[in-house]
């Protein structure tokens, strides 16, 4: 970021003609979007199939993590209105012509018309022209009807789309090993363009979402944990951990084993422990969505683009679907931001923009995924009547983390 910042300041000329850096990982982040969405979507309906069988237990999580993540998309959505972090960039929109254009905008179609452009007549064309949201209703129509098929046969196909899932990730971990060339670059292209003034802008940024972030805590979480009558020092001390380990490593799966062991000790069963916290990775993605709608609102502001409150509102709607099962894995968010933006022919050059000051950004993202899954498992065992009702023990624990 430092490096590409001091190339546009010291070397305009040089730092114009380095776009291309960008544009080739924004090219190999773009690959990776329909077969990730589509194989997390696929993975997260047909492996918890199950749920229909633990009756209150899973319709109580559901509702729980859907209400959140709602109230997440909101609060996000109304601190980047406030804050309007992205005004001033000026970063027109040049790219995704092609999207724009099979995609017109919201006011220039009617309602059927966007109704029937959701839904796709051929999968193959919806992944070529990067039409997402087809790709999200496919995937959800798929992996119910994987869902519905017998086990014998529904196995080989759900470990094929788990391990289509688990490749895309590693995909994804050596397209980010370029990652700091791609930032650079479009750091020192929009330094180039535009000024220092993006620093400014990136810094806002950082505040609007660290400032939601509380928000969410106060009016969503708070009262969450209170209603539930649960004890609050005890759960902050027992979140203390895995909250650190996660926003010291950006990945909420590192904080997976220590979030589980502190659950069941904090007095939640390990029967509610073991289906909340690991159905929250897929549905509980409060922090991520958080982020997700002030990332795309930027995106539209640095670009000059005005959303209506309509079109905003259809997009907190792509964002429930398209956030869900990335939560685990660093940067990952990237690909829901780049598919959303796809949708409503955004420009990539803020998204870009954005990933320098991205690893700070994921950290307090990945503490609200963490800390919400925990609450998750504790308010569900409170509700179930379960909470502190069998006493946490070592083997428990052991046989938990294995």
């Amino acid at each position: 970021m430092l490096a590409g910042i001091e190339l546009g300041v010291d070397a305009p000329h040089v730092a114009l003609s380095s776009r291309v850096f960008g544009d080739i990982f924004l090219r190999l982040i773009r690959v990776i979007v329909a077969p990730l969405i589509f194989g997390t979507l696929v993975t997260g309906i047909a492996s918890h199939s199950e749920a229909k069988t633990v009756g209150r237990l899973g319709l109580k999580s559901l509702l729980y993590f859907e209400t959140l993540t709602t109230i997440a998309l909101f609060i996000g959505l109304v601190a980047i209105d406030i804050s309007k972090a992205g005004v001033g960039l000026n970063m027109s929109a040049q790219t995704h012509i092609a999207a724009a254009a099979s995609l017109p905008q919201q006011t220039a179609i009617s309602w059927q018309q966007f109704l029937l452009h959701v839904f796709p007549e051929n999968i193959a064309s919806a992944v070529a022209d990067n039409q997402i949201l087809q790709v999200v209703v496919f995937a959800i129509f798929f992996g119910l009807a994987l869902s519905r098929v017998s086990e014998t046969k529904r196995a080989p196909m759900l470990r094929l789309c788990e391990s289509l899932t688990e490749v895309m990730f590693a995909f994804t971990n050596f397209v980010m090993l370029y990652a700091p060339v791609g930032v650079a670059a479009a750091l020192a292209f929009t330094v180039a363009q535009s000024g220092l003034g993006v620093m400014l802008n990136l810094g806002k940024l950082a505040l609007t979402l660290y400032i939601a972030i509380v928000v969410f805590a106060l009016v969503a979480m708070l009262p969450a944990l209170l209603l539930a009558r649960l004890p609050l020092r005890e759960f902050l001390r027992a979140v203390a951990e895995p909250a650190t380990i996660a926003f010291a490593t950006s990945t909420s799966e590192a904080a997976l084993p220590r979030a589980i062991e502190a659950m069941e000790a904090f007095g939640v069963p390990r029967k509610i422990v073991a289906f909340v916290i690991p159905t929250g990775y897929t549905f509980n993605t409060a922090g991520s969505a958080l982020y997700c709608s002030i990332a795309v609102i930027f995106t539209a502001q640095a670009a000059g683009i005005h959303m209506s409150l309509g079109r905003q509102l259809t997009m907190l709607g792509v964002l429930m679907l398209t956030s869900k099962g990335v939560a685990g894995v660093a940067r990952s968010v990237l690909v829901v931001i780049l598919a959303t933006a796809s949708i409503f022919a955004l420009p990539v050059e803020p998204i870009l923009v954005i990933l320098g000051v991205d690893a700070l950004l994921d950290m307090g993202r990945t503490v609200v995924n963490v800390v919400g899954n925990c609450l998750a498992s504790a308010v569900v065992a409170k509700w179930e009547g379960e909470f502190r009702s069998e006493k946490a023990s070592p083997e428990a624990v052991a046989a938990l983390q294995s």
